[in-house]
């Protein structure tokens, strides 16, 4: 499980350097305009490494890590000495899919910026919810669990919504774009989690 624990020191450290270095944020971030006028293609994978602030570092990465092991194990389990590297792009396909809606969207505007792993996150994250769509997700504000496939579904629609209205300076659409990307990868690597889910959650209702 060694791939989350090095994606998660290499975002840490260089996240914390770039917090006291405007210079090397700048360098790394998001910009549309910057990848389109300045062919700075590096730009689609290094926002994932630097963030907005520590609470924004901690979050993405406390995500992670809750995450991230369990389907790296999963990976390793379904698809043998082929898991780490399918990981590793599960992890870096969620970084660049994220955020190509909103390459198309804003490479003609100077003014837009983007940092943070939370597209990549998100791919892990609905990675886990194909594989086990009834683990169980709390919630501090909610005295009580509720299934990943439930939470799965009220995030994505919160997603799209809140992406659509953008009333706000969150990355919706990177976190609707990589959640769908997980899915969609994963169950390509591994058709038969599809019916399975679809029986989990049926059985589930049904009870």
């Amino acid at each position: 499980m060694f791939v989350t624990y090095i994606i998660i020191a290499v975002t840490a450290v260089i996240s914390l350097l770039a917090f006291n270095n405007r210079g090397l944020s700048e360098k790394l971030l998001f910009s549309p305009y910057m990848i389109h006028s300045h062919k700075q293609g590096y730009r689609f994978l290094t926002h994932a490494v630097v963030h907005g602030d520590w609470m924004h570092l901690f979050v993405n990465m406390f995500v992670l890590l809750s995450f991230g092991n369990a389907v790296e194990s999963y990976y390793n389990m379904f698809f043998g000495i082929k898991g780490t590297y399918l990981f590793s792009l599960l992890y870096l396909g969620g970084i660049v899919l994220s955020s190509t809606p909103s390459y198309s969207k804003y490479k003609s505007d100077p003014y837009y910026r983007a940092v943070g792993a939370s597209g990549a996150v998100s791919a892990v994250v609905f990675a886990s919810i194909l594989i086990q769509p009834l683990a169980p997700i709390r919630f501090v504000f909610l005295p009580f669990d509720i299934p990943a496939f439930i939470f799965g579904a009220l995030y994505m629609f919160y997603s799209a919504y809140m992406s659509k209205k953008g009333t706000d300076n969150i990355g919706h659409d990177a976190h609707f774009w990589g959640a769908l990307f997980g899915l969609v990868f994963t169950g390509m690597l591994k058709p038969a989690l599809f019916p399975g889910f679809i029986n989990q959650v049926a059985d589930f209702l049904g009870a």
